[in-house]
């Protein structure tokens, strides 16, 4: 093993099931020469060639519309949305064909298609450009969704959600990309991730902190604070897919702490964490000694300044805070 970044771990995954599978290939803006808006792409032209990485003009509904077909048709596209905010230019082709095609023709017809997209705020990006809308797609019956929040998982799961036979958004955090505080040994060879397993990032005993993406980063930094400083033991846990979502790790971990608390970056009117906490209350009520509490963006678009942006985003700080309220211990 090697340790790789959270970019390179993605780019990797991508080239060896290319390697392995003649079917796949990339779509979208920019990806080729270029590289991709981030720079995930790079190098992959030279190898692939223009067949198999093919630059689209600026149409998100034409990119789903032609990865949508093609996986149809035997096809296993990997179809690159630049930012998360523009997957709602193509939400007829997401929701109404992508994500019902396999349900409607009774299992015949099957939509092997990863929607990769960059998610998340923290860039200065502004409000256009920095949107968290997991819980849009979430919604949808017909579709999985991927959060990662590190390079082991990264390369896994996108090599799970490649091999997928159904329509995936595997959504990758901007500030992950090249993130020096989480790069990670990444085996050489191929691997899985299974979809639908979340993962305990880190063990603890007095609370239950689940988290997506990014905010799995900041709960750990908030988790090892805390633990230093005072003396509590927060146990981590990673959702990874939102859809299907492993309850039961979270369940799991609530029997021992009696504690949840829930963390993601998109705002917290009808974000994806309050999916959770209904589970958790109808499913675990018994086992809590407390209500699940979240901590979450706040209500607004995303601003431009980053001083408002790092407010109106948790930060560790904020996790730290909740998680000290919910123990009653300001």
């Amino acid at each position: 093993m090697r340790e790789l970044t959270y970019l390179e771990a993605i780019r990797e995954a991508m080239q060896q099931k290319m390697r392995e599978d003649s079917n796949v290939y990339l779509i979208g803006e920019d990806i080729a020469e270029y590289g991709g808006a981030f720079g995930v792409t790079v190098g992959m032209l030279e190898e692939f060639g223009k067949e198999r990485i093919i630059n689209t003009p600026i149409s998100e509904e034409a990119i789903i519309g032609v990865a949508t077909g093609s996986a149809v048709t035997g096809m296993r596209p990997i179809a690159e949305i630049m930012f998360s905010d523009f997957i709602t230019i193509a939400m007829d082709q997401i929701a109404n064909q992508a994500a019902k095609i396999r349900y409607m023709f009774g299992g015949k017809a099957k939509v092997p298609l990863v929607i990769r997209t960059a998610g998340g705020g923290g860039t200065g990006a502004a409000a256009q450009h920095s949107q968290s809308l997991e819980a849009l797609v979430a919604h949808i019956p017909g579709l999985k969704v991927v959060m990662p929040s590190c390079p082991y998982d990264a390369k896994g799961l996108l090599v799970s959600s490649i091999n997928d036979d159904n329509p995936v958004i595997f959504i990758e955090h901007k500030l992950l990309y090249n993130n020096k505080k989480c790069i990670q040994n990444v085996p050489r060879q191929m691997y899985e991730i299974p979809l639908g397993k979340g993962d305990v990032k880190r063990e603890g005993s007095d609370i239950s902190v689940a988290a997506t993406s990014y905010m799995v980063q900041k709960s750990l930094e908030a988790a090892e604070k805390l633990s230093q400083e005072k003396g509590i033991e927060c146990e981590v846990i990673d959702i990874r897919t939102l859809r299907p979502l492993d309850i039961d790790i979270i369940l799991d971990s609530i029997k021992k702490t009696g504690r949840l608390l829930c963390v993601e970056e998109a705002p917290i009117f009808g974000g994806f964490m309050g999916e959770v906490s209904a589970q958790v209350s109808e499913k675990g009520f018994n086992w809590l000694d407390a209500p699940v509490v979240r901590v979450a963006g706040r209500n607004c678009p995303v601003p431009y300044s980053l001083v408002l942006e790092q407010e109106m985003i948790p930060g560790a700080s904020r996790i730290e805070k909740g998680i000290l309220n919910l123990l009653n211990k300001t």
